[in-house]
């Protein structure tokens, strides 16, 4: 009895390892890995040596993506992660005798060399730094306000992907605001350009409570075009209403339209004032 319980303890001894090793595999593959922040032209760093003060450095990353580092002369930072910049900048230490074990922290103090424009129906446009590595198109709508309540649902990201001109319009009620963020909620890199158009209008004139432009909203009728507009008139009618649509050739084209028929953007319903 004794040497079966011997057994059984050496049994898990070798077994503890391997299942120490199979669930530390499991967590890592469930834990997403996050991009590091890759330096840029124009980029503030602050670059220390633990225990050498005098190595101690805060420098702008130049056009050509190298800094001037003590000791070390030129150094190619630009498109390189902070990880590798440290690691070359005490290699460098190392390999020169100048610190026998260097220990090199790297800091972004501002970013400068990777940027985003948001432009159009935005509440702040402007140009804003990619403070990580992967910013996606909501993080950066978050950074400048969000879209103005003039802005349109479909959201035009245009840069260069793999050195070949890059252009996506993304629909940010379906794609971001579904459940699966991944396929609309893309990466936003250095130098795109987000552009938001302004929404769809529709406008209504005649015998109504409030005439003039609305949003058209998706799907929107003119049933609900009329109540957006607070309604007919007391002189209104809904027989022989028109609505003024503009073709594929340029030219305006007068259609009579049931209520339940949907708009489209540009469209301009009048409402005939009644005869009796």
């Amino acid at each position: 009895m004794k040497t079966f319980r011997l057994g059984l303890f050496w049994l898990f001894a070798a077994l503890a390892p391997l299942c120490s090793f199979g669930l530390a595999h499991a967590q890592g593959a469930t834990q997403p890995v996050r991009n590091e922040y890759v330096l840029g032209s124009g980029d503030v760093i602050r670059v220390t040596v633990y225990q050498n003060p005098d190595l101690t450095l805060e420098t702008r990353v130049s056009e050509a993506g190298v800094i001037s580092y003590p000791l070390l002369g030129s150094v190619k930072v630009g498109g390189q992660s902070v990880t590798e910049v440290e690691k070359r900048i005490a290699d460098g230490l190392k390999t020169g005798n100048f610190v026998k074990q260097p220990q090199v922290t790297v800091l972004v103090v501002q970013v400068r060399g990777n940027q985003v424009s948001v432009l159009g129906q935005v509440n702040r446009p402007g140009r804003y730094p990619l403070e990580v590595a992967d910013s996606k198109l909501s993080d950066v709508l978050a950074v400048a306000g969000g879209v103005a309540p003039t802005g349109a649902d479909v959201v035009t990201v245009v840069g260069v992907r793999g050195g070949q001109p890059f252009r996506a319009e993304i629909d940010l009620a379906r794609s971001i605001g579904s459940a699966n963020r991944s396929t609309g909620d893309i990466q936003i890199v250095n130098g795109d350009v987000v552009w938001v158009d302004r929404a769809p209008t529709v406008y209504i004139y005649g015998e109504v409570q409030r005439a003039g432009a609305i949003r058209l909203e998706r799907g929107m009728t003119v049933m609900q075009a009329l109540a957006t507009g607070g309604g007919l008139t007391v002189r209104g009618t809904e027989k022989g209403m028109r609505v003024h649509r503009r073709g594929a050739d340029g030219k305006v084209q007068v259609v009579q339209p049931s209520m339940d028929d949907q708009l489209r953007d540009g469209d301009v319903v009048y409402v005939r004032e009644s005869l009796f």
